[in-house]
């Protein structure tokens, strides 16, 4: 008995591997934007806003994120000094977060010049 050498190559695992990652890229790729998790209040006279704005968060302990990055309060007061002024911005703080801390945002966002600062909140039920 003799054998031949085979001159063709199996491509079905490289194929079953490539969906495999395929299918891992596409369940995490949506996890990965949606930037920190928080614990939103809850308000019975909030409004949707439309567009895009930069968005502050404010963790239950007190981290800072600018778009999604950490930054120190210092980071921030040089990044909204250079947004345009008509520019609105958005705090996302955490229901847990010391209101003494959401007020402070609130101060350093009006001593940079921005005037339309929002606080997003879920819907009441």
């Amino acid at each position: 008995m003799s054998f031949a050498p085979v001159s063709e190559i199996n491509v079905t695992p490289l194929v079953d591997v490539t969906l495999v990652l395929l299918v891992i890229f596409m369940v995490a790729a949506p996890l990965l934007e949606q930037g920190v998790e928080v614990n939103l209040p809850k308000a019975g006279t909030g409004q949707e806003l439309t567009g895009s704005s930069p968005i502050i968060t404010l963790t239950k302990y007190h981290a800072l994120y600018y778009n999604g990055t950490e930054v120190t309060l210092g980071q921030l007061r040089q990044t909204l000094a250079g947004l345009d002024k008509d520019r609105s911005i958005l705090i996302r703080s955490d229901r847990e977060a010391r209101v003494e801390k959401l007020v402070e945002l609130w101060d350093l966002c009006r001593g940079a010049g921005l005037s339309r600062v929002r606080i997003t909140t879920l819907p009441a039920e």
